[in-house]
C-alpha cells in the first residue's frame, strides 16, 4: 500500500508529463475531498437546521436556512480549490493572479451570506421591533444601508488584502463626500427629512392628508420626496423638507371617520327648537349617519333674513362625508316641507317718502 502511495507522490526524476499527471491527479483528489466536505456539512447543517425550526417553532424554517448557509458551503469547495491551485508548481505571478481572484470570491461568498442573514432577520422580526406600518417603510432603507456598509467592508478588506493604502482612499472618499454633500444639501436635507418622516410617521402609505387647500392620499413616501395622488387623480411629488416644516392635516388619525356639516337659514318666526330637532332627526334616518356620536343641531347665528343653524354628523369614513351630505340635504327638504319650516331666500324692502317741501308742484 505504501509502494502505491509513494508511486502517486510526484518525483523530481519523473519525467515531464508523469511529474504533471500526479501533480493533477492530487489537485483534483483535494478537491473532491473538499467537495465531500461541503456535502457533509451540508447534511449536518440540514439537521441543526430542522432542530432551529423546531425551536423557533417555524420562524426559521429549513429552506429559509439553506438560503443563509448555501454561500458558506461553496466558500469549503473554494477553499479546496485555492489548496488545489496553491501546490501545484505554477509560476508565482501566476500564483498571485489566482489566489487573489480566490480570495475575491471569498469575500463575496461571506458578503452574500452576512446580506442573505440580515435581510431574513428584517423580514422576521422587523414587525416585531418597529410595527407594521414604520417596518414597512423602514425594512427597505434599512437594507439599502446594510447593503452599501456590507459592500464597503467587503471593498476595504480586498484592498487591504492587495496592499493599497486605505487611509488615503478614506481621506479621498472623505474630501468627495464633503464636496458631494455641499453640491446636493437639498437633496441631502430631503433624504434626512424622509427619514425623519419614517420615524416620526405623522403620516403612513394611504392615509389622506390635507395640505393648504390640496387632499389627496398618500401613495409612497420615498428618501427624496412623498407622491401623494390627489381626489382630481393627479400626482403630487412633494419634497420631504417641505413636509416636516409644513402644517397638515391627516384625516385618517386618529381614526378614519369623517365629520359632514350641512349650513342653513330658517325664516324669523320659525319654532328653532322644532328646526333643530327635524335637523338631527333627519340625520339619524339616513344610512351612513353615525348613532354614535349622535347628530347634533346649533342655532349658531342671526342672518339678515334668516335663522341660522348647523347641522353635524359623522360617517365610518371620509370617503362616503359627501355623498351622504348629499343624502342629508335632500332629507332635509323634504322634513322641512312636511313641518312647515321655510328656508327664505335674502329680501330687502326699499321704503321710499315723499319730501313735501322740495317735491314738484302740478
Amino acid at each position: 500500500m505504501a509502494d502505491i502511495w509513494r508511486y502517486f507522490l510526484p518525483d523530481e526524476g519523473d519525467v515531464f508529463y508523469l511529474f504533471w499527471a500526479k501533480q493533477t491527479l492530487i489537485s483534483v483528489l483535494i478537491v473532491g475531498a473538499a467537495y465531500l466536505v461541503s456535502r457533509f456539512a451540508a447534511l449536518l447543517l440540514a439537521r441543526v437546521a430542522h432542530r432551529v425550526n423546531q425551536m423557533t417553532k417555524g420562524e426559521w424554517d429549513e429552506p429559509t436556512l439553506a438560503r443563509i448557509t448555501a454561500p458558506l458551503l461553496s466558500l469549503v469547495n473554494t477553499a479546496g480549490l485555492y489548496v488545489a491551485i496553491r501546490r501545484l508548481p505554477l509560476p508565482e505571478r501566476l500564483h498571485v493572479v489566482i489566489s487573489g481572484i480566490l480570495f475575491i470570491i471569498n469575500i463575496c461568498l461571506l458578503a452574500t451570506c452576512a446580506y442573505r442573514l440580515m435581510d431574513e432577520a428584517l423580514k422576521r422580526y422587523g414587525k416585531q421591533l418597529a410595527g407594521e406600518e414604520m417596518s414597512r417603510q423602514l425594512i427597505p432603507l434599512v437594507q439599502k444601508i446594510g447593503s452599501i456598509f456590507l459592500f464597503g467592508t467587503a471593498l476595504i478588506i480586498t484592498l487591504k488584502h492587495f496592499n493599497y493604502d486605505i487611509l488615503s482612499l478614506v481621506t479621498a472618499l472623505g474630501v468627495g463626500s464633503l464636496a458631494i454633500g455641499l453640491a446636493a444639501k437639498d437633496t441631502l436635507a430631503n433624504m434626512i427629512s424622509g427619514f425623519t418622516l419614517m420615524i416620526d410617521l405623522p403620516f403612513r402609505i394611504g392615509d389622506r392628508i390635507q395640505l393648504g387647500s390640496q387632499v389627496g392620499d398618500v401613495i409612497d413616501i420615498g428618501l427624496r420626496s412623498t407622491k401623494i395622488k390627489s381626489l382630481d387623480n393627479s400626482y403630487l411629488i412633494i419634497p420631504n423638507s417641505e413636509l416636516c416644516n409644513t402644517l397638515l392635516i391627516n384625516q385618517d388619525l386618529p381614526d378614519s371617520r369623517g365629520k359632514g356639516k350641512v349650513t342653513l337659514g330658517v325664516a324669523y318666526g320659525t319654532d328653532v327648537a322644532l328646526a333643530k330637532q327635524v335637523l338631527a332627526d333627519t340625520a339619524k334616518a339616513i344610512p351612513g349617519v353615525l348613532a354614535e356620536p349622535a347628530p347634533e343641531a346649533f342655532f349658531t347665528s342671526f342672518g339678515d333674513s334668516t335663522l341660522n343653524l348647523t347641522l353635524l354628523f359623522w360617517t365610518d369614513s371620509y370617503t362616503t362625508v359627501f355623498g351622504v351630505t348629499d343624502k342629508v340635504n335632500c332629507a332635509i327638504l323634504d322634513s322641512f316641507a312636511q313641518n312647515g319650516i321655510n328656508i327664505p331666500f335674502p329680501t330687502r324692502t326699499v321704503f321710499f317718502e315723499k319730501d313735501t317741501n322740495h317735491a314738484p308742484q302740478n
